[in-house]
């Protein structure tokens, strides 16, 4: 007598658990994919910003001093003077509305529709550069940086007197890191440049220290990223800064000062 072999296949519940390793792989594998795509931002925007100081300082020794940060346009906004010699900036530091990188003056390419140089997240990059300064030996004449007369005429004892770095927003004036851990000290910084992150178009999910790089004065914050749940908020922006010393060894190389 011949046996009927009995038909085989899945049960309902052998395919619930394919589906749910299926959908685990699948989910591992998008978080992977999420956090390197992330990662590559982040890598690619720190060389934005170290491509815009080599343009800043490039730019210095052309002519003799930084621009201006930007506010209408990719161009630098002058609140008085002209392009050949510089002077005073409609703002020197940035808000939510103004202090961009001034990328069609510099020669940046990675650019939107209206000439501000971006992040790889297409956020505008912002930047800011010292407008006070203390211990000059010269005439002590403002601004300092983005005149090419004072510049020159100052020369190289005049310190910044007004950009400074904090580890947090908590305990910060709007001119000093007051009772805030400092990274710099008062006279350290020339300009700094930053880019406020992947949640830079979002102002209301900015964290405190993040809202602090955004307010108008020279106080900011830079330090490690975090989420939403951390002590002092979300924070991811990226920054850097020049010190004094570096951009004037920079043009003293090149013959521009003393």
């Amino acid at each position: 007598m011949q046996l009927r072999r009995a038909a085989s296949g899945f049960s309902l519940v052998e395919l619930a658990v394919v589906l749910a390793i299926v959908a685990l792989l699948v989910g591992g594998a998008m978080a992977t994919l999420s956090s390197q795509v992330e990662n590559r931002n982040q890598e690619e925007t720190r060389r934005r910003l170290e491509a815009a100081v080599e343009a800043l300082i490039g730019y210095a020794i052309v002519n003799r001093r930084l621009p201006c940060p930007a506010t209408a346009t990719g161009d630098e906004a002058l609140a008085s003077g002209t392009p050949a010699t510089g002077g005073p900036c409609t703002t020197n530091f940035p808000t939510n509305s103004n202090g961009f990188l001034p990328a069609r003056t510099i020669g940046i390419q990675q650019t939107d529709s209206q000439g501000y140089a971006v992040d790889a997240w297409n956020n505008r990059i912002r930047f800011a550069v010292a407008n006070a300064v203390t211990g000059c030996t010269g005439t002590s004449t403002s601004p300092h940086f983005t005149s090419q007369a004072n510049l020159k005429a100052n020369g190289v004892s005049c310190r910044p007197n007004d950009l400074v770095v904090c580890a947090s927003s908590v305990g910060i004036n709007a001119s000093s890191c007051n009772a805030a851990p400092s990274v710099t000290n008062q006279n350290t910084v020339a300009f700094i440049v930053f880019s406020t992150g992947k949640n830079g178009a979002i102002a209301s999910a900015y964290g405190p220290d993040e809202t602090a790089n955004l307010d108008g004065d020279p106080v900011f914050v830079s330090r490690p990223p975090s989420g939403s749940d951390a002590a002092n908020g979300a924070y991811d922006d990226i920054m850097l800064w020049v010190p004094v010393g570096v951009f004037y060894g920079r043009l003293i190389a090149a013959g521009v000062l003393p």
